[in-house]
């Protein structure tokens, strides 16, 4: 445990699930935890005990919040769990299924859960069409289109041989994406076995990310936008060149201010956590040094490439050199917006970053 998580408070200790089993949160809310082929390498998935009307009346089961990535590995453990209803899930069957975000590790699954048991997929509009052209690998939001993009930020031969294989990374772990879905939007809240969730959306990590917060459990299902032991990748990528993600994660997390501090938060990969505004100003704080490293760099010419290094000071694979190159340029890009570097492009067509004098 580093030194900021130990200002956090985890009430579960070092509890984890079992592949294919559960841990009860609270009542009706169960935590999942899935493999993950990275080395980020698990995902936390949740069942919330529902009921929904159907065409055959109302229905008593569960939700699933996010799903995995599509693999046999996942699927495995799915089957696991859903072979064994009786232990873990009460007998009760699925009734929606809801994705936090479009990241593969959250709908991978989605298709084959929804089809498996004749249910829903709610998500937010942005990040199901975000979704829908990533799986379908539209031109501009397929793999291919990171290469001429990060090549204008410093991307040199060598570093585009290690991320080669990262061109179909998305359709191999989201093949397939329901051709339909319900919407969830800020400021409608769903209501879950007669508890009201209240939808919060966050920007910068994904298009439209949705967290979910039940004020009667005191409960928040964070995503990816509070993770206690890591902070989330906010990446400038091909289909949105000129993004600015790290303002737009920074004001997001504003919206989390007026919940309770001692608000159990369930995130995406790591432990159950308390500490709510802790781990705000925590997050703010690692941006804050990490632009103010970007600066002092930039007093020469820097390209996205170049930041890598100063920003992440480890070997990286090729997963997470490409979310490096995404996140550095993301930093650069704050500044560029606060006017605090300019940007320039080379005579080799690169593009440079340098502090205002």
């Amino acid at each position: 445990m580093n030194h900021l998580e130990q200002q956090l408070d985890y009430p579960f200790g070092e509890t984890l699930p079992e592949s294919g089993k559960t841990v009860e949160i609270a009542p009706g809310v169960l935590w999942i935890r899935m493999g993950l082929p990275f080395a980020l390498n698990h995902i936390n998935l949740w069942l919330l005990e529902d009921e929904v009307e159907t065409a055959q009346g109302r229905v008593h089961g569960w939700t699933i919040v996010d799903c995995g990535i599509a693999s046999d590995a996942t699927r495995d453990a799915w089957e696991v769990l859903f072979g064994d209803l009786h232990n873990h899930l009460r007998g009760l069957p699925v009734v929606r299924v809801i994705a936090t975000h479009c990241h593969p590790d959250h709908i991978g699954l989605a298709d084959w859960l929804c089809t498996l048991w004749n249910v829903p997929l709610w998500m937010t509009a942005g990040e199901y069409g975000f979704a829908r052209m990533m799986s379908a690998g539209l031109p501009g939001a397929d793999g291919t289109a990171m290469f001429p993009h990060f090549r204008k930020h410093g991307l040199d031969p060598a570093m585009q041989e290690q991320i080669q294989e990262r061109k179909s990374h998305y359709s191999r772990m989201v093949p397939t994406v329901p051709t339909s879905y319900r919407r969830m939007q800020e400021g409608i809240d769903l209501t879950i076995h007669q508890r009201r969730w209240q939808i919060i959306t966050g920007f910068g990590h994904s298009p439209e990310h949705a967290s979910l917060y039940c004020a009667d459990l005191n409960i928040l299902i964070s995503g990816d936008m509070l993770l206690p032991r890591i902070s989330t990748n906010v990446s400038v990528f091909a289909i949105e060149p000129e993004a600015n993600p790290v303002q737009q994660y920074l004001d997001s997390l504003k919206k989390y201010l007026p919940l309770p501090e001692d608000v159990l938060i369930l995130p995406s990969h790591g432990k159950p956590f308390k500490g709510l505004h802790t781990r705000i100003t925590q997050l703010e704080e690692h941006h804050a040094e990490r632009l103010a490293e970007v600066v002092a760099a930039c007093t020469t010419p820097q390209s996205a490439c170049d930041i890598v290094p100063l920003m992440f000071r480890r070997p990286l694979d090729a997963h997470q050199l490409t979310f490096a190159i995404g996140e550095a340029l993301a930093h650069l890009h704050k500044l560029w917006f606060d006017d605090i570097l300019q940007r320039q492009t080379g005579d080799d067509g690169i593009i440079r970053f340098v502090a205002r004098t």
